[in-house]
């Protein structure tokens, strides 16, 4: 497993757990907004014995946090993903998973396996904005796979959007809501302009705002629960 590092302690990454939370190296999108930008690049030197320090910290930590959050980059492009995540369950920690949703064949292994007990998948964009959103040419056919898998499965799960002005408008989210409408849970995520992939995202940005609230409303109706991170 390529490991970028890890956190040792989070109260948000894992609804409703103590948790820590580890950073997968690698991913296969390249969106401008991303707040992660070197554990983009599949950098393998950067994680060099990382994964052995990673248990033996959870060894440590048995009785202070309950689970750990599995994020990158993109977890589900690690080889020994469904590995590294038996080693997690076998010392007693539940596991989050968050995904780009790129691997459905991954997550159909993981949901049947019962693997993990919490999924958190982004949904870039409405479908037809996928692309200009995620900075590749995608198939969102296995995008569309990976919510049904989820929304089929029976592990508890989120949806969330990072809303980013010049990215978004007020419509794509009436259009994200037709289709992964009656999901359990969505959130709206607020972007902040810190450290991105794509400098030249800031001029798309200047001087615009969406108005999360008012999505909040406009959408909540067509799912279990809608909310707004800051």
């Amino acid at each position: 497993m390529f490991i970028g590092g890890y956190q040792k302690l989070t109260l948000i990454d894992f609804p409703g757990r103590l948790a820590a939370t580890v950073f997968t190296v690698g991913c296969n999108f390249r969106c401008p907004f991303c707040h992660n930008p070197e554990l983009v690049s599949n950098i393998k030197q950067i994680a060099n014995g990382l994964e052995k320090d990673f248990f033996e910290f959870l060894k440590k930590r048995k009785d202070k946090i309950e689970g750990v959050c599995i994020t990158g980059g993109e977890p589900t492009l690690q080889p020994d993903l469904m590995e590294f995540i038996k080693k997690i369950k076998t010392l007693g920690f539940l596991v989050k998973l968050d995904t780009n949703g790129a691997r459905p064949d991954v997550l159909k292994k993981i949901i049947e396996q019962k693997l993990v007990d919490y999924i958190a998948m982004d949904i870039k964009n409405q479908p037809k904005k996928y692309d200009a959103t995620t900075g590749v040419k995608g198939d969102i056919a296995r995008i569309k796979l990976s919510v049904e898998l989820i929304t089929r499965g029976k592990i508890p799960y989120e949806f969330r959007t990072t809303v980013v002005p010049g990215l978004h408008n007020e419509k794509d989210f009436l259009e994200i809501a037709k289709w992964i409408g009656g999901a359990q849970n969505y959130y709206l995520q607020e972007y902040r302009e810190q450290t991105i992939l794509d400098k030249k995202l800031k001029q798309k940005t200047k001087n615009k705002k969406i108005d999360l609230e008012k999505i909040k409303k406009m959408i909540e109706k067509n799912f279990g629960k809608v909310g707004v991170r800051s």
